[in-house]
This record gives C-alpha cells, sequence and structure tokens, in this order.
C-alpha cells in the first residue's frame, strides 16, 4: 500500500466530519427539513461509503479501525459519562428517573423475552438466526438508550456485520423521527391522560440549573481525557473492561471537578461519535444492504411497548404522566430532541429533560451489554 492510500482513509474521514458539522449548523429550511428525516450523523456513515465505492476502494483493513476502536471509541466514552451529574440527578426525585429506567429496562430486555418467547417462528429462526441478524438487536438497544456512543460500542462487542448495521441504522432513523413527531403531538396531551388514568400528581418539579461560570478551559480538559484512555490502554486490551474503568473515570471527573465543562464536553463527544462514524463508514458496501418488512413491525412493536409499560409505570407510581414522552424521548430521541420536544409542553422543565438525556447517554452501553449477554446465551446453545 503506497503513501497516497495509507493516507486516502484518514482524508475521506476528516473530510466527512467536516462536512457533517457543516450540514448540523446549515441554516436552510430544505437542508433542515431533509436532516429532519436523516441526521446529519447518518451522513457521517454514508459519505466514507459513496467515496468508498465511488472509487472503487476498499479500506476495510486498514489500521485507522484499530485506532478507533483503542482510542476514539474509548475517549468517546470517558468523554460521555463525564457529563453526567449525580448531584442533579438527586435533585430531580426518584419517580421520573424511575419511569425513564422502565423505559430502558423495557428497550434492553423486551427482544430477549420476544426472542426465547418465540424461538420457532420464522423471525427468529429465519431471520434473527440463520441470517445472524441478532447481532443488530444491541446496537438498537444502545442507540435508543445511549446514542450513537453505545451504539458503535456495542456494534463492535457484539461484532455486528457492517451490511445489518446499516439495516438497522435505516430503520432506526425511520422510527425514531416518526416517533419524535408523536410525541410531539402527545406530550400536549398528557394532562388530558392523567385525567383518564387518574393519575393525581400533576406537581411541577423544581428548576435545575444548568448554567455554568468559570469552567476549565479546554485546552486543559482534552488533554486530561486523553491521558485516562493511554493509563486503561497499558493495563488492557479488553473493549469491555475498558469501558468500565473509564466510564467510573468520567464520573468521577463530572463530580468532583467543580469546574468541569458540561457544556463542551457535550460538543467533544459529539465531534467524536461523528468521527467514529465516518471510520466505520469505511467498511461498509452497499450491496450487502437489506430492509426486511418481519424486522420493522418487531421494531415498532418494541418500540409501542416501551411506550405503554412506561405509561403502566407512571400509573403505578401515581406520577404525571407528561414525565412519559420525556422519558421516552431521552431514551429514544437523546440529548437534542428531549428538550425539544420538552418544551411543546413547558419550556422550564427542559434542564431535566437535558439531563435524563445525559443519564440515557451514559448507561445505553451497559444496558446493550446485558442484551448482548442474554441474546449470546440464547443463540449459542
Amino acid at each position: 500500500m503506497n503513501l497516497e492510500t495509507e493516507l486516502l482513509p484518514w482524508l475521506i474521514s476528516v473530510a466527512t466530519i467536516l462536512a457533517v458539522v457543516f450540514l448540523d449548523k446549515w441554516e436552510n429550511k430544505h437542508i433542515k427539513s431533509i436532516l429532519d428525516w436523516f441526521p446529519a450523523i447518518l451522513f457521517a456513515y454514508v459519505i466514507p461509503a459513496l467515496i468508498s465505492k465511488i472509487g472503487g476502494f476498499d479500506f476495510s483493513g486498514h489500521v485507522i479501525h484499530e485506532i478507533s476502536k483503542d482510542y476514539m471509541i474509548p475517549l468517546a466514552i470517558v468523554t460521555v459519562m463525564s457529563s453526567l451529574s449525580i448531584s442533579q440527578l438527586k435533585a430531580m426525585g426518584w419517580k421520573p428517573i424511575a419511569v425513564f429506567v422502565a423505559g430502558s429496562f423495557w428497550i434492553a430486555l423486551f427482544p430477549v423475552a420476544y426472542i426465547g418467547l418465540t424461538f420457532d417462528s420464522d423471525l427468529v429462526q429465519g431471520l434473527f438466526a440463520e441470517q445472524h441478524y441478532w447481532k443488530g438487536i444491541p446496537p438498537v438497544v444502545g442507540g435508543w438508550i445511549g446514542g450513537s456512543t453505545s451504539q458503535l460500542v456495542l456494534k463492535e462487542l457484539v461484532e455486528c456485520p457492517e451490511n445489518i448495521f446499516l439495516s438497522i441504522l435505516i430503520l432506526d432513523n425511520i422510527l425514531v423521527n416518526v416517533w419524535t413527531i408523536l410525541m410531539f403531538q402527545g406530550i400536549k396531551r398528557t394532562d388530558q391522560l392523567n385525567s383518564r388514568l387518574r393519575i393525581s400528581d400533576n406537581k411541577k418539579p423544581e428548576s435545575l440549573n444548568m448554567d455554568q461560570k468559570n469552567t476549565l478551559h479546554p485546552v486543559s480538559v482534552v488533554p486530561i481525557l486523553l491521558l485516562l484512555v493511554l493509563i486503561v490502554n497499558m493495563f488492557t486490551n479488553s473493549l469491555v473492561i475498558k469501558i468500565i474503568l473509564l466510564s467510573g473515570m468520567g464520573l468521577i471527573l463530572r463530580n468532583f471537578i467543580k469546574k468541569w465543562p458540561f457544556n463542551f464536553i457535550l460538543k467533544f463527544g459529539s465531534i467524536l461519535i461523528i468521527t467514529v462514524m465516518a471510520i466505520l463508514g469505511l467498511k461498509l458496501k452497499f450491496d450487502l444492504v437489506q430492509i426486511h418488512g418481519p424486522l420493522l413491525w418487531f421494531l415498532i412493536v418494541w418500540l409501542v411497548s416501551h411506550f405503554l409499560f412506561m405509561l403502566f409505570v407512571a400509573k403505578i407510581l401515581n406520577i404525571n404522566a407528561v414525565w412519559v414522552p420525556i422519558a421516552s424521548m431521552a431514551n429514544v430521541g437523546g440529548i437534542a430532541t428531549a428538550p425539544a420536544v420538552t418544551a411543546a409542553y413547558e419550556k422550564k422543565w427542559m434542564p431535566h429533560a437535558i439531563l435524563l438525556a445525559v443519564l440515557s447517554m451514559a448507561t445505553g452501553t451497559f444496558w446493550g451489554m446485558i442484551t448482548i449477554f442474554l441474546l449470546q446465551s440464547l443463540f449459542q446453545n
């Protein structure tokens, strides 16, 4: 491999990152309408694949993938985890968090229960078992609970093939966009839902202060994160152990360093996610991608039942039903859409939605690891 070919994947990745950041910030109504259905981060996965296909390149064995797995993904993990504040979680109260956790629990365990109960069905045996589409389920769990970071980590942990991963990504983005529209409309009707379910606790949550002043400068923050990744890499090659260690370190940084810059960390984390997606896109081959109708219906049932289960928990806890769409969007939508949907009901609740979305980012990988363990026990016996 000559020097030009060796450098090309890096150049493609950098160009993709710049293009995606530009697209995401482009204030054009036509572009925005496209991004509502085909998020900018999905372009990060598709653009490198398009360039590779048009140019006839095959970068699947390039060293850039090892570097991403050893450094970029661990760096994204510690960055995301260092945005979670334990003290703010306590101020929110336990009931909204319980509704949120119930939603995460359902997302992580519903597919395991469904597959276990219908193991001899055509969907399970023909698609999940024979074609190995079960390996696409953990990335869905990670994407719905933790966002792109968890999705990418779980893809690597379960060794999900690129064609299955793209199929899942496409269906996932379609469903999440439709779901977001439904939640925008549904959250406005939660007062009527409270009445029908006879939920009497409609009190407003206390305000959360998400503003920061006099934070550490990014020039000092980024080296700290990089140093932690280097130290962990010296002691272990296991991605699972790296995830556990760096997650704990991230929590310590956020909760013991008072000037830790929350807002910068979220922005830096988003750039890291785009970077990892762009590198993964170098391995994608479009001709292997297939969309299966039964898989789409499975995902729809999975998503709708997640909402109904949280509604049941809200009824049991007698907590305002508005927390159900908020928690659902914190799980499924993430840091951008959760506060936006919440603002359609009450703008003062937006910090709570942000905090739940951060909690989602911090826990998605671990829920997905549970899903992987249980699915492996089903399919490898």
